[in-house]
């Protein structure tokens, strides 16, 4: 089962945003809201609003706890970009961009197994070499 959330039209630079995304691609969703918390960057806020608002879709909507979600892919794309004019010497004039940003994220609910509840075959233990400590004289002059 998938969740999705979309966030867009975010007035921040998808530079900036992926710096704070790449924090919490495929971690577990409480590791990645404190995370989120402590992060010191203004993307982080609005990352972390869109987290909360997947893990809300996922309860209410598809019945899942909270507790077994894993962020699965999330994603910061470029949006519309406005174009704004800043006035310079001799008449001219430079472009300044206000970018803007569209965060996807997909949350899905960990299987059994990854979480250890189901017991796994285990393979056999591999025999350990011993090596024998030597003690190591220096001689001093």
């Amino acid at each position: 089962m998938q969740v999705k959330a979309h966030a867009r039209h975010i007035r921040m630079s998808s530079r900036k945003v992926r710096l704070v995304i790449d924090l919490i691609r495929g971690a577990r969703v409480e590791k990645a809201q404190t995370q989120l918390r402590f992060a010191n960057k203004l993307a982080a806020e609005p990352v972390l609003k869109l987290l909360n608002s997947a893990i809300a879709n996922a309860v209410h909507n598809f019945q899942l706890n909270k507790d077994d979600l894993k962020i699965t892919s999330i994603t910061a794309d470029e949006g519309p970009i406005l174009d704004r004019w800043h006035p310079r010497a001799h008449g001219r004039a430079m472009p300044i961009r206000k970018r803007s940003t569209h965060i996807s994220i997909t949350l899905e609910a960990i299987p059994l197994v990854e979480k250890g509840t189901v017991k796994e075959v285990v393979a056999k233990p591999v025999a350990k070499k011993v090596i024998s400590k030597k003690t190591v004289t220096s001689k001093t002059e």
